[in-house]
């Protein structure tokens, strides 16, 4: 039943085909593409060459700022090629204004940068990788139940201070909800004490695409470990860099920060 949900959204979501070659997805700022193609086939998107599963299976996803085109190249095996122009539609960002925090919510100390950088070039190292399963094909359900506090793109301004924009999602819940698992994947990090994002996860969903738990209260899965959709991963919390507990719920393709709610729809009604 997931899977079928899974595949409607993707279905109503601006599909594009042609010959051996079929798209369907999110052709936005933050979107995710999901395509199909013959067998052997070698799909470029833009200079990026795209892992293809042996069923003919890819997906490639586009950034907060991406460009308005995009090129996809698709090379059979009998030789023949085609290529498709993309359009990519621009999106609009809410800006968000949190005043009266304490200075080091706002700017960490410089002894611990070293550490911030740290995380962040391991986090950076473990989104390269290129998974060959296509545990994505599960299909996406949200991860926790609650009050949508943050969506992606926007840009908080802490203090009267520009920051980062968002990437992700917040789910707003009382601390100890259950936190699962959206999709199949595979556990590629697990830690309790990071220094922005507190007790993290990290879920590789195969062929670039994963993602990411934050502020978790506790962990309770370890690296390594395979997990199917639905299957719980930890609990929601406010540790790490919060002025209140939620989950920040993040995915990426590679280094592209894409849009996790353009994936499950409306949150589900209590008991839904």
């Amino acid at each position: 039943m997931r899977k079928l949900i899974f595949l409607l959204i993707l279905l109503a979501a601006a599909p594009a085909q042609a010959g051996g070659l079929e798209l369907k997805g999110n052709f936005l700022q933050g979107g995710l593409v999901f395509g199909t193609t013959e067998p052997d086939a070698e799909v470029v998107l833009g200079d990026r060459k795209v892992r293809v599963s042996p069923e003919g299976r890819f997906l490639f996803g586009f950034g907060r700022e991406a460009p308005g085109e995009a090129t996809l190249s698709v090379r059979f095996a009998d030789g023949s090629s085609e290529q498709r122009s993309l359009r990519i539609e621009k999106r609009t960002y809410k800006i968000q204004r949190i005043n009266g925090l304490p200075r080091k919510m706002v700017t960490p100390p410089e002894s611990e940068w070293p550490r911030i950088q740290a995380e962040n070039a391991r986090i950076a190292k473990l989104r390269q990788v290129d998974r060959p399963e296509p545990l994505f094909e599960s299909g996406f359900k949200w991860p926790a139940r609650g009050r949508i506090s943050g969506v992606y793109g926007s840009q908080r301004v802490l203090n009267g201070e520009p920051k980062r924009p968002h990437y992700g999602v917040d789910v707003a819940a009382a601390v100890g909800t259950p936190i699962r698992a959206p999709a199949d994947g595979v556990v590629v990090l697990a830690e309790t004490g990071m220094y922005y994002t507190g007790g993290t996860v990290i879920l590789d969903h195969g062929h670039g695409l994963t993602s990411a738990f934050l502020h978790m209260k506790d962990v309770r899965v370890t690296a390594g470990v395979r997990v199917r959709q639905g299957e719980m991963i930890g609990t929601l919390g406010g540790t790490g860099r919060v002025t209140g507990p939620h989950l920040d719920w993040r995915m990426n393709w590679f280094d592209q920060r894409v849009d996790p709610q353009l994936l499950v729809g409306p949150m589900p009604k209590a008991g839904g």
